[in-house]
């Protein structure tokens, strides 16, 4: 089905607010003083949020407002207010990453939309299924998404979908990175991203190998519209308003089969130029890049010329006008702009001395509304023969109208807003000690011990190895699983059902759909990032059997936080630190000669090794083993050891650690689990 998908343009400060509108975009997004997942980009704070929703809907451009990280019990009522003052404001749709923040929105402004973010890395049907039960009226995609794997999702679900067209690129895929927290304390979770990832990590002799260029998917915006995407959205709420300007331009004409021109676009800012890898299937060493000496200079010598394209203001509203011109009565004009009319009155007329008023001389009048964002499509007029108004009575009664009606139009939508109270939420109640948890990689890894709880494997593992199944096997779900696998682990998750696996363990919303289709019990991994006692509850009111607290969550905060099922957490491993769908290992010749265990090195020398899942996408893992069994422990459920890179004498040593809480011998971090991210 066709659509005539909307331009949505970044925002991070008045004047690219006016450079988003006047260059054409039917929507834009930005940023509040809280919850914002780029809290270095300019933010709406009080009445500057008040007025850019003002400033918009007056010009038909709609608002989204991204409250789009995770956030900690302690700012529960700070996202609360926030959400308060954003459904007051009159703002279209909040984008949302956190389900604490989308259960907070439906207590408070049940009518306000919920787009799920980019950050919940949806990247199949399942996931947007999920989401549109859950009461999500648009889903944001995953970047690394093929034309024909978004093609493959639009047929599945009614649901708004959202797609990235232009713009920065995450190498890991969004809300599955924890690199800036891991090695600077900065949270792209939280909004505070340091991207390292742009500083020089090597990989088989290639250099930056962890630094993409940026996306420009602008050729394909009709293919797009042909889809059915709702959405074609610009990255860049950091950019300047020229970027802006250029970046909403460019999408707005590819939309509309116009020519635009690329190299001004590429001017303006680039990384050694753009690519167009994921979206083709081409994920090569082209999608690399680095912004240049040459790419800085370049900027320079274009931003005059996208200044123009928002110097004035943009007649995109369209309106219908009538006049009465009437012997003795005032000169009446009414305007309406198909929802809001509005009405002025003058003078009355004068007879005329030379010549009289027509209805082309009326009209030629009330077309002139440069200056404003209104253009006169539609115009009747009663008139008299014989009468006369001067050319200044009917300038100001057109201003008069159209002043009225932008005034109707900034008038925030009245929506029910509720005070929110906290809910009971019935903590866990553990008796005894603790349980031990070992999430094995691969089968030679494996050993007995009667201490352990219960093991999981992936998937692929399991159903390689039937052997290993037990009655307290778990069967853990693919971080990624793309639309063209997603029926294949489906009947995989089928298989090991009838082979006595009844449990899944899921990272990612999507998991969750593939895990309850087939029947399973279903508990919640690391990946679902769970920072919060709503966010608990409401993977509870999902119906998962049990949580693991995200491990970005310090250990002070996990004892803390509530919960109504068994909540656990990691104690020791080599922990995931990106999920990779653009493999840095990957050469000229592809994965020739690869053995699936490649080594980025940072320019500290610091190795990260990198798993291979079936060439679907890899995991670069820290080099350095996470421990934390000899510290302060939260009064967990269980504590889960994530095995991955280590033989099977390592991995029972380490388990052997754990249980005694004794600190290994190697070298080892505590990871986030005692610090405070920002």
């Amino acid at each position: 089905m066709k659509t005539i998908p909307e331009i949505l343009a970044p925002v991070g400060s008045e004047e690219a607010l006016i450079a988003a509108v006047r260059s054409g975009a039917d929507a834009v997004y930005f940023g509040t003083d809280e919850c914002n997942a780029r809290r270095n980009a300019g933010k709406f704070e009080g009445e500057a949020l008040d007025r850019a929703v003002r400033y918009c809907h007056a010009r038909g451009v709609l608002v989204y407002l991204t409250v789009n990280t995770l956030v900690r019990d302690e700012e529960i009522d700070t996202a609360a207010r926030t959400l308060e003052h954003i459904a007051h404001s009159g703002a279209d749709a909040i984008i949302v990453q956190d389900l604490a923040i989308a259960s907070l929105a439906k207590a408070i402004c049940p009518s306000l939309a919920l787009h799920a973010s980019t950050q919940m890395a949806v990247h199949n049907a399942a996931g947007v299924r999920m989401l549109e039960r859950m009461g999500f009226s648009r889903v944001v995609l995953a970047r690394e998404l093929t034309g024909e794997e978004i093609r493959r999702i639009r047929r599945t679900t009614d649901a708004e979908l959202e797609v990235f067209v232009h713009g920065a690129l995450c190498m890991s895929a969004s809300g599955m990175c924890y690199l800036s927290a891991s090695l600077g304390e900065r949270s792209g979770n939280r909004g505070t991203c340091a991207q390292p990832c742009r500083l020089p990590f090597a990989c088989n002799g290639e250099q930056n190998c962890l630094s993409l260029k940026d996306m420009s998917h602008l050729r394909y915006v009709r293919e797009l519209a042909e889809i059915g995407i709702a959405s074609c959205k610009i990255e860049g709420r950091m950019k300047r308003p020229e970027y802006v300007a250029a970046a909403v331009d460019a999408a707005r004409r590819s939309r509309d089969d116009e020519p635009y021109e690329t190299g001004g676009l590429r001017a303006v800012f680039s990384r050694s130029g753009f690519t167009d890898g994921y979206y083709t299937g081409k994920r090569d060493r082209n999608m690399f890049g680095v912004r240049t000496k040459e790419d800085v200079d370049r900027s320079k010598e274009v931003l005059a010329s996208f200044r123009e394209l928002y110097r004035s203001e943009r007649a995109r509203v369209p309106v219908s006008a009538r006049m009465a011109v009437r012997a003795e009565q005032p000169i009446r004009l009414d305007v309406s702009d198909g929802t809001h009319t509005v009405s002025a009155e003058g003078q009355v007329p004068e007879p005329s001395q030379k010549i009289a008023l027509t209805s082309e001389t009326l009209q030629r009048n009330i077309e002139k509304t440069g200056g404003t964002p209104f253009r006169l499509d539609a115009f009747s007029c009663e008139i008299d023969p014989g009468l006369y108004v001067p050319a200044s009575c009917l300038n100001a009664l057109r201003k008069e109208a159209l002043d009225r009606l932008s005034e109707l139009r900034e008038t925030p939508q009245k929506r029910e807003v509720f005070s929110w109270t906290p809910p009971k939420t019935e903590n866990r109640r553990r008796t005894g000690a603790p349980q031990y948890v070992v999430r094995f990689a691969r089968a030679e890894q494996t050993f007995s011990d009667e201490r352990i709880a219960y093991r999981s494997f992936p998937v692929s593992e399991l159903s390689a190895h039937p052997e290993l199944i037990t009655p307290q096997t778990f069967c853990e779900l693919p971080e990624l699983c793309y639309p063209m696998d997603e029926d294949r682990l489906k009947d995989a998750l089928l298989q090991l059902r009838t082979q006595g696996v009844t449990d899944a363990i899921a990272g990612n919303i999507g998991g969750i759909e593939l895990a309850r289709a087939v029947g399973m019990r279903v508990h919640g991994g690391y990946g679902l990032n769970v920072t919060n006692a709503l966010a608990a509850k409401a993977y509870a009111d999902l119906g998962l059997c049990s949580l693991t607290a995200s491990f970005e969550l310090p250990y002070p905060k996990i004892r803390d936080l509530k919960s109504s099922v068994p909540l656990g957490c990691l104690v020791a491993g080599h922990l995931p630190l990106m999920q990779l769908r653009a493999c840095p290992a990957r050469g000229k010749d592809g994965c020739g000669g690869c053995d699936g265990h490649p080594i980025v090195t940072d320019r500290m020398g610091r190795s990260f090794p990198i798993v291979c899942h079936a060439r679907k996408y890899s995991t670069m893992l820290n080099g350095v083993l996470y421990y934390a069994a000899d510290k302060k422990l939260p009064d967990a459920d269980f504590y889960t050891l994530y095995l991955t890179v280590e033989s099977k004498a390592e991995a029972q040593a380490l388990f052997e650690h754990v249980v005694s809480r004794e600190k290994p011998a190697s070298e080892r971090t505590t990871g986030m689990s005692f610090r405070t991210l920002l």
